[in-house]
């Protein structure tokens, strides 16, 4: 590809609208055009893409103005932000992790910014707050993004970062005595803490210049050992790939601290895997150098090195390395691949305990460390079950069941004897017998079968009048199983369809359910999701106008694409940081990862025709009465940069001639979404409900 870029700026307008209408701020136009195997693109907005400009912060100011300005005029946005906040003020907890011989559980009044980390020397106690986010700002942006306890119990490790960013800065903190030490680390990013004698290993990326933190490229990945009490510009380099600056690194150790397994990625799909024996300090030596499949290091279990891999396994298993024969790896299976999508392991109380999903939820199964089935742990409700964290030596462990009408249900698990024991529940006053759910399996374009999960009151009629929120994904091996949401309590409350899509692209059934929805595939995730509003409508849960459609991310890119294709189904849609120019995604932060996923403009003239057919800022249409659109963003996120919003809106409020709004909601000291205070996250949904409601002719019932 060869870029030309000739830069005249001229002023144009965006999109004036007038009488009654909405007029948009005015958005400069600039001569940009990109040359992709002979076709030229303009980009006039790539002005956008510079989010440290005070050119670009004006525009953020005027287009959060419009926005504003239209949602100040809801009669009910703040019996829905009331609603909400009530909703969300109760005790919240999570089930107790037991690490370097303690006891933490993570916890929340109701309505703090920032869950506040305990420690629990019984973990029947109350415990004392050992770590309170909520004092690290004035704001609450400050948010706790890992923790991990030394070995010896001493020693708590814990990585912050601020704004919603992915940059994190680590800390320690003296569990004993409350002080906290000097070691302070920067510019990590995607790492782990794993504590390895008098000290952890972590990744991290070169300092970048102050205009590139939130958007240049991410190159250059190292893993480094910090040593308590020293400073970090003295951390021992363990590792590095100057030939592959592209790739990043990140560490894990079995249970007993004598291996040291790094895993090296390219992309969202696929690592190489590289084992050092600790114990006898031999080299690091590299067992998987290609990047063709997935593996990740499970424990050490005697004498062999178990991963979890969909190697020869598209529905992934569990294998085994002995660690004697590294050099020339022969793997051994310990569970074989079956019906259900094995999608994690943990090796605790000597025992196996494989977590499934079958038809989008869970499935529990216990097994002898050599991988003989011994029991299945009965889940009550069509949910998702996470949790059985602890070491190979432990008596029992801790587990949560939610659905999506069931906040989060802990047990404790006797692992000896086999049997759960009702340890905690959620204290909100929540009746789920009032709700149901339904799976259903509807056809796509091509016939394919695609599950969906229907929730609602009971005594729903299907007359096609009832509003549905639908929601979907579609990408990266990612599975949406049932999930648990104060934001969606209010939309089921208030006679609220919610409808979640399993779409190809996921990984609800392994990785050819993966590879069916990316690259030259991916039209298929967009005419799943088509065919599940038609589904709604045909069986008449709904009608035309009255489906909201939302996704985040890969999301985002979703609902951009979709409606683009077939407008006239929705009646609002939510494009939420979304990936939306499929052209130069991949010039940003760590953008080039997805490229498994999407293919590159980069890659061949057929790659780069179907992207730009598809990419939501490019195939915008003056011709399409689109519905009412909210994009939301945020300033600092350096995930899916803000400019991929910026320049959609731009776009969209340009091409567009009809009436309806098409808006975007900027959020200030935010990311990408990990991490975002209570209030602010009360506020975006208050926005998105009340613009949903508005839009689609609802008023709430309070």
């Amino acid at each position: 590809m060869r870029l030309l870029v000739v830069i005249i700026v001229a002023i144009f307008v965006s999109a004036y609208k007038t009488g009654n209408k909405i007029e948009y701020p005015m958005t400069k136009k600039v001569d940009t055009v990109d040359i992709y195997f002979g076709h030229s693109v303009p980009d006039p907005y790539r002005w956008l893409e510079d989010d440290m400009s005070s050119e670009t912060a004006e525009w953020v100011k005027a287009q959060n103005k419009v926005t504003d300005n239209y949602l100040e005029q809801i009669p009910f946005r703040n019996n829905i932000k009331q609603r909400l906040t009530d909703i969300w003020n109760y005790p919240k907890i999570s089930a107790p992790v037991k690490k370097g011989g303690r006891w933490f559980v993570m916890k929340n009044d109701g309505l703090q910014s920032q869950s506040v980390l305990y420690l629990k020397n019984n973990i029947n106690h109350e415990g004392q707050v050992l770590l309170d986010p909520n004092k690290l700002s004035s704001d609450g942006t400050v948010a706790l993004t890992l923790f991990q306890v030394s070995n010896c119990g001493k020693y708590l490790a814990y990585s912050v970062a601020g704004g919603g960013s992915d940059w994190n800065e680590i800390f320690v903190k003296n569990i004993e005595t409350g002080q906290m030490l000097d070691d302070h680390i920067k510019w990590v990013k995607f790492s782990d803490i794993s504590w390895c004698g008098k000290g952890f290993y972590y990744s991290s990326y070169p300092q970048p210049d102050k205009a590139d933190e939130l958007k240049g490229e991410n190159k250059h990945c190292k893993i480094y050992y910090h040593k308590l009490g020293t400073q970090q510009a003295t951390d021992e380099m363990i590792f590095q790939d100057i030939e592959h600056p592209e790739r990043g690194f990140y560490v894990m150790l079995s249970s007993d601290n004598n291996y040291m397994v790094i895993a090296g990625t390219e992309t969202t799909s696929g690592n190489c895997i590289y084992i050092k024996d600790l114990k006898n300090n031999t080299p690091i030596v590299n067992i998987v150098p290609a990047f063709t499949h997935d593996y990740e290091l499970i424990d050490y279990v005697d004498g062999k090195l178990y991963f979890l891999t969909n190697y020869d396994a598209p529905k992934y298993k569990l294998v085994a390395l002995d660690v004697n024969d590294a050099k020339k790896p022969k793997w051994e299976d310990i569970i074989q691949e079956s019906e259900g999508v094995l999608k994690s392991v943990n090796y605790v109380g000597d025992k196996l305990i494989a977590n499934y999903i079958e038809h989008a939820h869970s499935k529990v199964k216990v097994y002898s460390k050599y991988g003989e089935f011994e029991s299945e742990i009965n889940i009550p409700v069509m949910g998702t079950v996470s949790g059985f964290s602890g070491k190979p030596t432990d008596e029992f462990t801790f587990y949560t069941i939610t659905s999506f009408t069931t906040p989060s249900l802990v047990y404790k698990y006797d692992i000896k004897n086999n049997e759960s024991v009702f340890f905690q529940k959620s204290e909100l006053d929540f009746n789920d017998s009032d709700y149901e759910t339904k799976q259903v399996f509807y056809e796509s374009k091509d016939s394919t079968k695609v599950p969906m999960f229907i929730v609602y009151k009971k005594g729903l009629k299907l007359d096609g009048s009832n509003p549905v929120l639908l929601y979907g994904y579609g990408g990266f091996n990612v599975s949406l199983t049932p999930s648990f949401s104060l934001t969606r309590l209010l939309w089921l409350e208030q006679g609220g369809i919610y409808a979640v899509m399993n779409l190809r692209g996921g990984g609800e059934y392994g990785e050819q359910w993966h590879k069916a929805g990316t690259k030259m595939n991916k039209q298929n995730v967009f005419d799943d999701c088509i065919a599940a509003a038609e589904y709604l409508i045909n069986e008449k849960y709904t009608s035309e106008k009255k489906i909201a459609l939302m996704g985040g991310s890969n999301g985002g890119l979703l609902v951009g694409a979709v409606i683009n294709q077939r407008p006239e189904l929705f009646g609002a849609a939510f494009p939420l940081v979304g990936v939306m120019d499929m052209l130069r995604y991949h010039k940003f932060t760590i953008g080039r990862y997805w490229a498994a996923d999407y293919g590159t403009s980069e890659d061949s003239e057929e790659m780069f025709k179907y992207l730009y057919k598809y990419s939501p800022v490019h195939s915008i249409c003056d011709s399409v009465d689109y519905p009412p659109v909210l994009v939301t963003t945020a300033d600092h996120d350096d995930r899916v940069v803000p400019a991929h919003s910026f320049k959609y809106i731009a776009t969209l409020q340009e091409k567009y001639k009809g009436s309806n709004p098409v808006l975007i909601r900027i959020e200030t000291n935010a990311g990408h979404g990990a991490g975002k205070p209570t209030e602010k996250v009360i506020e975006e949904y208050t926005d998105m409900f009340a613009f949903m409601m508005y839009n689609m002719g609802i008023t709430p019932k309070y």
